[in-house]
């Protein structure tokens, strides 16, 4: 009855070759997955030694023109910086959060294309209008009923007429608020989503 060739003794062979089968997939996927989180950990050490210099430039640069501002970086930095975050990203195969990392300028460039493709009037500056007897920043406007469009003078229509350095920190919370939500989402869909 429970001879080798006998039936039970031949379907336990079968379940254990089927089992054997399949830990032998799982293990070459685990496998797979291991050196992919190789590549992954190379990736992402990549974009930190891109992003690091990047980071300490910015900070110095922020340290040496707190308020009251002294220079205006313009295109050259604003250009540097989109570049080696895009890159960062990308190369470091965290495009997603990325994304979210830029949603206020995501959502700067949206709320303001009406005016950057003329579909209403849009003035050289758009910057805010400082109000010299009481040092506070106002929204600027584009015409007599129409303010500009951009996310600077949207906080000072929000929250009021600000200070430079009160309007700077409000921004940058949004900003900071922005990043804390990227690296969260992406804790809480690791494993589920790439």
């Amino acid at each position: 009855f429970l001879g080798g060739g006998s039936p039970v003794v031949q379907a336990a062979f079968r379940d254990v070759e089927v089992m054997a089968a399949r830990d032998t997939r799982h293990v070459e996927v685990m496998a797979a997955q291991l050196e992919a989180g190789g590549t992954m950990h190379e990736a992402h050490l990549f974009s930190l030694c891109l992003a690091a210099p990047f980071l300490a430039c910015t900070l110095g640069l922020m340290a040496h023109n707190w308020y009251p501002s002294k220079v205006f970086v313009g295109d050259t930095f604003t250009y540097f910086a989109g570049m080696t975050l895009g890159v960062a990203g990308i190369l470091g195969h965290f495009s997603e959060t990325l994304v979210i990392f830029f949603l206020p300028q995501i959502a700067n460039f949206l709320y303001s294309s009406p005016q950057l493709f003329k579909f209403v009037h849009c003035p050289r500056h758009r910057l805010p209008t400082l109000d010299t007897a009481t040092g506070l920043l106002h929204p600027s406007m584009a015409t007599e009923t129409r303010y500009n469009m951009n996310l600077v003078n949207l906080f000072l229509r929000i929250l009021g007429p600000q200070t430079e350095r009160r309007l700077c920190v409000a921004l940058l919370t949004l900003q900071a608020a922005c990043c804390a939500a990227g690296f969260a989402l992406r804790h809480m869909l690791t494993g589920v989503w790439k």
